[in-house]
């Protein structure tokens, strides 16, 4: 029996992709009209535009800070005052300004009788560096652009403040967490022409960073905050000893090394440089000694002074930090029982010993205190649990007492506030 015969192939049986040996340009045009009674593919879908998912927090943020600066304007307003100088030129933020406009001192001033004066020195150079690109950048003032900065931390903090909580536990705590920031006593100073939303800004997400192990980013952003101010010393300590850590368990290979590396040397580029300045390895130590009064003691000028406000009358100021302090030991001990993450615990640990262990400026406490946002954490925690009435009202209440006492600490208390 003979076997049929081949039959010639017929480009019209079939379609472009039926055999990976034909293309379309192989089919005949009789291919493409027969392909038209296809059913047609559906075009896809366009991916719309979604807020991002901290917008509750930045929200919730924003309004919190809005009523400390209405409250604000209504009191200076009585008073005569202007808003924009308060909130931009006066104390930390003069002196931050000077450092844009003529750079660091070249020595230490010195007094008519020989004694050294307060130098600028000893603000470290991020924030005036990032206002003076902004000037660059844009038409804004000085002032304008010193105002933005910090508006612009704040929120970045507020963020990075919601990407913990949540990490943590769930979005509701993030959200809490990052309004809570922004009714703190001293939450006014996150308004102002001030370095410590910088710093917070950058602790926070090196802090989200280091809970996520990616250890490149933490010790990058650490380095910044090492240029910041000298508060950074307790996030230095926390990426360097998460790192370690690490490299014990033999985790993640050679990037816990390089992000601890990488964490102290903007704060040690800073302090050789001051040191380099003035001809002197504690150059940096020698300004804050002897032109700020302000040095390491072990506590002992804190506690001194703990004593002078609970056993004499003082100010209001006074018993505020007071309280503060007490209560952020109180919290502190509260974080370790609670047993959170390491990097928030050494953290926290390192910047309340600094904060408290320095001799002078007990009246700045509070503001050097507000970057350790990781205190609010059982805080968080505990109105998380509660109803969203009583989340609303307490709310409410702290921003209301938070606004009046950033207008006491502006136009009423004489020092920084």
């Amino acid at each position: 029996m003979s076997a049929p015969a081949a039959t010639p192939f017929d480009a019209n049986s079939v379609r472009p992709g039926d055999d990976p040996t034909v293309t379309a340009t192989d089919v005949p045009a009789t291919a493409e009209r027969d392909s038209a009674t296809l059913p047609e593919q559906p075009a896809p879908a366009r991916r719309r535009w979604r807020w991002p998912d901290a917008t509750p927090a930045l929200l919730g943020y924003g309004l919190v800070r809005l009523v400390g600066l209405l409250i604000l304007l209504v009191f200076a307003h009585n008073a005569g005052k202007d808003v924009t100088w308060l909130l931009s030129s006066r104390f930390d933020a003069g002196w931050y300004r000077q450092i844009a406009v003529d750079g660091y001192n070249a020595a230490v001033p010195l007094g008519a009788d020989g004694s050294v004066k307060p130098s600028n020195l000893a603000f470290f150079p991020l924030y005036p560096m990032l206002t003076v690109a902004v000037t660059a950048l844009t038409p804004l003032s000085w002032g304008a652009a010193g105002l933005l900065v910090a508006w612009l931390s704040g929120f970045a903090t507020a963020w990075g403040l919601f990407a913990i909580g949540k990490h943590l536990r769930n979005r509701t705590f993030g959200v809490l967490l990052a309004m809570l920031w922004g009714v703190l006593p001293h939450a006014l100073v996150q308004s102002m022409a001030y370095s410590e939303s910088l710093l917070a800004a950058l602790c926070a997400w090196s802090l989200y960073a280091l809970l996520r192990r990616q250890w490149l980013l933490a010790g990058t952003l650490c380095l910044f905050a090492g240029l910041t101010r000298p508060t950074a010393n307790g996030l230095i300590a926390a990426v360097v000893l998460t790192a370690l850590v690490a490299v014990v368990r033999r985790q993640d290979g050679w990037r816990p090394w390089v992000g601890a590396a990488l964490a102290p040397l903007g704060y040690l580029g800073y302090l050789t440089f001051v040191g380099l300045r003035l001809g002197r390895l504690d150059g940096y130590f020698y300004v804050q000694g002897e032109g700020w009064h302000v040095a390491w003691d072990w506590g002992r000028d804190t506690l001194d002074v703990i004593w002078r406000v609970t056993t004499v009358p003082e100010r209001l100021e006074m018993y505020a930090i007071t309280l503060l302090i007490l209560l952020s030991v109180a919290l502190l001990v509260l974080i370790f029982v609670e047993r959170y993450p390491l990097p928030l615990l050494v953290y926290s640990l390192v910047s309340v010993v600094f904060v408290l262990g320095a001799g002078g400026s007990y009246h700045s406490k509070g503001r050097q205190l507000m970057p350790v946002f990781t205190l609010l954490l059982p805080i968080a925690m505990g109105l998380t649990s509660a109803r969203r009435r009583t989340q609303i009202v307490v709310m409410v209440v702290l921003a209301v007492i938070s606004g009046w006492f950033g207008a006491y600490l502006t136009l009423v208390w004489a020092a920084s506030p």
